[in-house]
């Protein structure tokens, strides 16, 4: 599906996130939002292309580097070949997330596996296409030594946990002392376990350290990197031998979701990186990285109608149809996770008037499926929508199937200077379909339809 329209990008007193009113009000005069469609999520592709390119020239003075998408942070199929367009590669951490990235153009040689749990016939399959894996423990590097075949073109690497701390968030750190990812580095005996284990294996030449993502600072990130390069300077400098070629460095730069301003930039983060291991950027090593959220959260934004308003002890509360379903973080963890709130009429333009404290609630049958608390803004209406900002990645593309909530339809859109349908600065604004809203029977056929009467007709054994 392609649809086109005009819609006016407003002048000044616009939400902070007014780039993207032109797109709302053609959504909804398109129908892409409203009654027949009461949320969506929707992709700006060219500022996927502009994150993209920020990030390659970030890194521009650097020879052998290979930037890798985090399909976790989006696993939809349009957008991984997006990036795959884009000249990224792509990280996959299981079997799911590989077929997707093989679907989307992905050539083998620049996708990645990394997960803390994989099975044998999950490494088979990576090292028969010559994917690159990184082995979280030495227990799974042996289990690669049983299934690697001479010859394989897989680049092998084994994770490492630098045990640098934690950041704000705990669940999102994973470079603490007691992470379930990588070889606890500090831990007795293992750091010389590692030095052995490359020492044994000739076909063994990647180092990989994932210190976390949101929550984390750009000098904690930083010294888990440096840990990580100095390891690899250890294991290199026994004589004779040059084990470690490329750095698998991850990615988890943390984004700012407190306004539109992206902070930390890649520039800043290879300055952190630079200032903690000089010699990282020097093309001694090839380098990875993995970064998700930073590529794509601020490229994005779900949009909901409100069904109803009501006043409960004191507190208005628009009840809308973006709940934990699609921004599951941020319900379940909102202080870690707060999301921007904009307010729009019915026709999609900014609303307006006095602003009142609102609640901004979900569809899901749980008390605490609120996206945003006693949030100042204009009141709304059943009919109006609601925009949750910086949600492009992990949000409407990984929802949860809670209370059979269909998943959302997402579109992708681009908004380039045209001619208006009014005053103020007009914008053509272009939609492709990404993901087509679930339907009723696709959630009936997930849940079993097809087998509907296999607990009552005697297939299923019955005790004596």
């Amino acid at each position: 599906m392609t649809q086109t329209t005009s819609a006016h990008h407003g002048d000044g007193g616009e939400p902070p996130a007014a780039r993207f009113d032109a797109v709302v009000r053609a959504a909804a005069g398109r129908g892409l939002l409203g009654e027949g469609s009461p949320v969506a999520g929707f992709i700006d592709t060219e500022g996927v292309r502009a994150s993209v390119g920020a990030l390659h020239d970030a890194f521009a003075a650097t020879p052998g580097v290979l930037h890798t998408f985090a399909a976790k942070a989006c696993s939809l199929v349009p957008v991984l070949r997006l990036l795959a367009d884009c000249g990224m590669g792509c990280e996959v951490a299981s079997p799911g997330e590989l077929r997707l990235a093989l679907e989307a153009g992905f050539p083998a040689s620049r996708i990645v596996l990394d997960s803390p749990a994989k099975t044998r016939e999950e490494i088979r399959l990576a090292l028969a296409l010559g994917v690159a894996v990184n082995a979280d423990s030495l227990d799974e590097l042996r289990r690669v030594d049983a299934l690697r075949a001479p010859g394989t073109a897989s680049v092998l690497g084994l994770r490492v946990n630098p045990q640098v701390g934690g950041g704000s968030i705990g669940p999102m750190s994973t470079a603490t002392d007691t992470s379930k990812f990588g070889v606890a580095l500090r831990d007795p005996g293992a750091r010389e376990a590692i030095v052995e284990a490359f020492r044994e294996r000739p076909w063994l030449t990647r180092l990989h350290a994932h210190v976390g993502s949101q929550g984390c600072p750009l000098d904690l990130i930083a010294a888990g990197v440096a840990q990580t390069y100095e390891l690899a300077e250890e294991i290199n400098a026994t004589p004779g031998v040059r084990r470690v070629t490329s750095l698998d460095i991850g990615g988890g730069l943390p984004v700012n979701f407190a306004d539109e301003t992206v902070r930390p930039t890649y520039p800043e983060y290879v300055a952190a990186l630079t200032a903690a291991a000089p010699g990282l950027f020097s093309g001694r090593y090839s380098l990875v990285t993995e970064f998700g959220r930073s590529l794509l959260a601020k490229n994005g934004f779900i949009g909901a109608r409100v069904e109803y308003t009501k006043d409960a002890g004191g507190r208005r509360i628009a009840l809308t149809h973006a709940g934990a379903q699609t921004a599951t973080r941020t319900v379940l963890m909102p202080d870690a996770w707060p999301l921007r709130i904009g307010a729009f009429g019915p026709d999609g333009a900014p609303k307006g008037g006095p602003p009142l404290a609102q609640d901004v609630a979900g569809p899901c049958c749980f008390a605490g499926d609120v996206v945003a608390y006693g949030r100042e803004l204009p009141e709304l209406a059943e009919g109006d929508l609601v925009v949750l900002y910086d949600t492009g990645a992990y949000y409407f593309s990984t929802p949860w199937a809670y209370n059979s909530l269909p998943r959302p339809a997402v579109y992708g859109f681009r908004a380039v200077p045209g001619r208006g349908d009014g005053p103020g600065h007009g914008r053509q604004v272009t939609f492709v379909t990404v993901r087509d809203a679930q339907s009723l029977d696709e959630i009936a056929a997930e849940s079993g339809l097809a087998h509907a009467d296999a607990l009552i007709d005697g297939a299923a054994e019955r005790g004596g």
